[in-house]
């Protein structure tokens, strides 16, 4: 998330170890459909011809606050000058139609004192719309409009002041500040956990103060096709999650690998290495929970295309105890490293026998480094043998 920014470097959050990664070449002819969700959590979705612009007004403080702050700043500038403008051109007209700017006798009572022209109506629109009141202007109690214009006016103003101090304080405390410093690694990986084939990410927070109630959804987006024929372009499909902590919630104080596994029930149950290189998938992370200290509602997302899904990789220990707490490491964030999985789909998996029947293979058959050295010593041992012998 601040990598993109320039904050922190990408290869500080999101780092692996290349030498331990060998996963199969992509080619390079091959279209990869458009992603989903970005690394950095925004939706690759654009809306067109949209008929209906004026619902958007309907819902005109939500509007706002999703305009850019260029447009907002402007907007908050633009209401004030137009009010000022709007309420100076009444004060003008009131003293016109009461003859205030003639220059009267020491008899006559003016509706608004020293209101000799546009200008000094337009700053005694200022004065009252945001209460200075420098004391060389004021209404009299002359003219009955002016006390109703003084009355509506200051209605007026409160009316701008909430609505456009509200935007610009929900523009500054909105929920996707919070979500830059929430990082997800820039890898999914998949292998064998507490005897379970697992897809596993890693997610973490840089603040001290927490996330409250934090949740972890994920999805499963593809191109499907129904037993109709027809064609879902993006389908999504729930996965579910085994959350480390054993709850609906997890306890986001250091780094988390959040684990979920690939049974009968999974979209990802007849996956193998192979059909990371053929199927167009894209798994969807979202982290939901409540910011600690404003109490607002935030969410992160990412997304793993199929080549950023490491077959047979693990991440490494990232917390370590010293002097009686607990660091954590973050330049180990996004780092695997290569375990013994099977190279094929759990489905297949399941079907010659599970995990113990793996586990058993690969006890019985010797690795090729074991072959080698085996080997190594029988030549050994022949060439110590006596030629006489």
């Amino acid at each position: 998330m601040l990598s993109r920014k320039g904050l922190i470097p990408d290869d500080y959050l999101l780092t692996r170890l290349a030498e331990d990664v060998q996963q199969p070449k992509f080619k390079a002819s091959k279209a990869r459909k458009a992603r989903f969700v970005a690394k950095n959590g925004t939706c690759n979705v654009a809306h067109t011809n949209i008929r209906e612009q004026g619902r958007f007004l309907q819902d005109v403080f939500t509007t706002l606050v999703d305009l850019k702050w260029l447009h907002t700043l402007i907007i908050f500038t633009m209401s004030f000058l137009c009010s000022w403008l709007l309420f100076a051109m009444v004060w003008w007209l009131i003293a016109f139609a009461h003859g205030d700017l003639d220059q009267k006798g020491d008899d006559f009572v003016p509706c608004v004192t020293d209101i000799h022209s546009f200008s000094s109506a337009f700053l005694f629109s200022i004065e009252v719309q945001v209460t200075i009141g420098f004391g060389g202007r004021m209404v009299t109690e002359e003219c009955l409009s002016a006390i109703v214009v003084l009355i509506i006016q200051n209605i007026v103003g409160l009316l701008i002041n909430a609505i456009m101090l509200g935007c610009i304080f929900m523009k500054t405390a909105q929920a996707n500040r919070r979500a830059e410093t929430l990082i997800f690694s820039k890898h999914a990986v998949i292998s064998i956990r507490n005897n379970k084939l697992c897809f596993m990410i890693r997610l973490g927070d840089l603040r001290k103060s927490m996330i409250i109630s934090a949740t972890v959804r994920m999805q499963v987006v593809r191109r499907t096709t129904t037993s109709e024929g027809e064609v879902v372009p993006l389908d999504q499909i729930d996965i579910h999650m085994d959350n480390p902590v054993g709850t609906n919630g997890i306890f986001l104080v250091v780094p988390l690998i959040i684990c979920h596994v690939i049974d009968k029930d999974s979209p990802l149950y007849e996956l193998s290495p192979l059909d990371l290189q053929n199927n167009d998938i894209e798994v969807v992370v979202v982290l939901e929970g409540v910011v600690e200290t404003t109490g607002i509602t935030t969410q992160a997302r990412t997304s793993y295309l199929s080549e950023e899904i490491l077959w047979g990789q693990r991440f490494v220990p990232t917390i370590s105890e010293e002097e009686g707490m607990y660091a954590v490491d973050y330049s180990k964030f996004g780092n695997t490293v290569r375990v013994a999985t099977p190279s094929c789909s759990a489905k297949k998996l399941d079907e010659k026998g599970g995990i113990a029947r793996f586990k058993l293979q690969e006890h019985a058959t010797p690795r090729p480094s074991v072959r080698r050295r085996r080997l190594s010593l029988r030549m050994k041992q022949y060439s110590t043998i006596s030629p006489l012998a």
